[in-house]
């Protein structure tokens, strides 16, 4: 039996849909041994999301299958006491517990970090909220594209001046921020590794919202002047904006940040005669009249296609690159060679190819992607594991608590 490096560790998935859940994966990909707790019945809205109008139609439950994978199920009614038990039995054995419960939930089921301690001292109890663990908002609900995407701030930003705010994409905020609870989690077991302390690690996607927009909310809290910022922003700086090609794509020429690359650029453009323009004569009538420039460098982008346009710069060694779309994905040779997709191994999977998380480590082995469990499937053998017998399996079931 092969050996990673979670081998061993036993980690209790009680949460739902993305962010949660997906840390939970992480950890089964390097080996660690995780039960989902699931509702009996409905299980985890995460089983559904392939089939939402706003993901793709592929004709799989792809979506479970990439963040539910590696992992074991076992329904439990949590509301029962028989429910309540076998979960606490499980508790006692665990190494980490990640829940993303919404606080009146956890109080009203002893869920909370502090009535579960007790039960396990050495446990890490990993902690997801929408918007904190404190402060009026401590027990709003919220998805990331409410807490992450909205409320950060992320989504006023990431407009054009005139435009309406744009609403984010499925698991947007969720997949990164379940990269944090996984560091949290493995910051905790190092500590706990050292000290034997165990602990209680939290985040939530309001944080990593801050976090992915604080290149300006930081300045904000240096008490920077916004209202000149907006004012500023309004108009791109030509270098600033996309452009696209006479075969409708678009190109970003975000990395020509100085002179000679400027120059470099205009020179495959055949545009140099647009340095000796009055409007953009100097580096101040430059950003004056930038709105201008940037017209004008449409104007000459418009007249090759994108193929023409990149050939062209990577000549002359300009960093110039086309905004991808998602629809390359499957065949993107750096994607596929670089393993952030790959061909599952095992044929219960039924996508062609699954995303992997984008913590790689040469000397740290992954788990080979497993088929992410039907509701309950494995409810039975994890019950027997804690010592109850097909008498005490059978009458769980007839009571519904599995």
């Amino acid at each position: 039996m092969d050996t990673y490096l979670f081998s061993g560790l036993k980690v209790l998935d009680v949460a739902t849909v993305i962010a949660a859940p997906a840390a939970a994966m992480m950890l089964a990909d390097f080996g660690a041994e995780v039960i989902k707790i699931e509702r009996p019945g409905a299980g985890d809205m995460l089983r559904s999301l392939s089939n939402m109008p706003d993901t793709p139609d592929a004709g799989s439950n792809w979506f479970w299958q990439m963040d539910g994978r590696n992992k074991r199920s076992l329904t439990l009614d949590l509301k029962s006491e028989d429910g309540k038990k076998i979960l606490h039995r499980l508790v006692q054995d665990c190494d980490v517990y990640i829940t993303n419960q919404p606080y009146s939930v956890r109080e009203s089921l002893a869920l909370t970090y502090e009535l579960l301690r007790p039960l396990n001292p050495a446990m890490i109890y990993a902690s997801l909220t929408a918007y904190g663990e404190k402060g009026p908002e401590r027990e709003r609900k919220g998805f990331d594209q409410l807490a992450y995407w909205a409320r950060s701030g992320l989504m006023d930003l990431m407009r054009t001046p005139d435009g309406a705010p744009t609403q984010g994409l499925p698991g947007m905020g969720d997949h990164p921020t379940a990269v944090s609870i996984y560091a949290g989690i493995v910051t905790a077991l190092l500590h706990r590794e050292r000290t034997g302390e165990g602990g209680m690690v939290h985040t939530s996607l309001l944080a990593n919202g801050l976090w992915s927009v604080s290149g300006v909310a930081q300045g904000v809290l240096a008490g920077g002047d916004m209202t000149k910022y907006r004012d500023r922003t309004r108009i791109k700086p030509a270098m600033m904006r996309v452009y696209q090609a006479q075969d409708g794509r678009w190109l970003q020429f975000n990395m020509v940040r100085n002179e000679e690359l400027l120059s470099l650029l205009l020179t495959g453009m055949n545009a140099l005669h647009l340095l000796t323009d009055e409007r953009f004569a100097d580096s101040r009538l430059l950003w004056e009249n930038r709105g201008a420039f940037g017209e004008e460098l449409q104007r000459i982008v418009t007249q090759k296609t994108s193929d023409e346009w990149l050939a062209i710069f990577a000549e002359l060694d300009v960093p110039v690159n086309r905004v991808a779309i998602v629809e390359e994905t499957k065949n993107d040779v750096q994607i596929l060679e670089n393993r952030m997709a790959s061909v599952p191994e095992n044929d219960d999977i039924t996508v062609p190819l699954i995303l992997n998380h984008p913590i790689q480590i040469t000397s740290v082995p992954q788990v080979r992607p497993t088929r992410a469990p039907e509701l309950g499937e494995h409810a039975e053998d994890i019950l027997r594991e804690l010592g109850y017998d097909d008498d005490d399996v059978a009458r769980l079931k007839d009571r519904g608590v599995i």
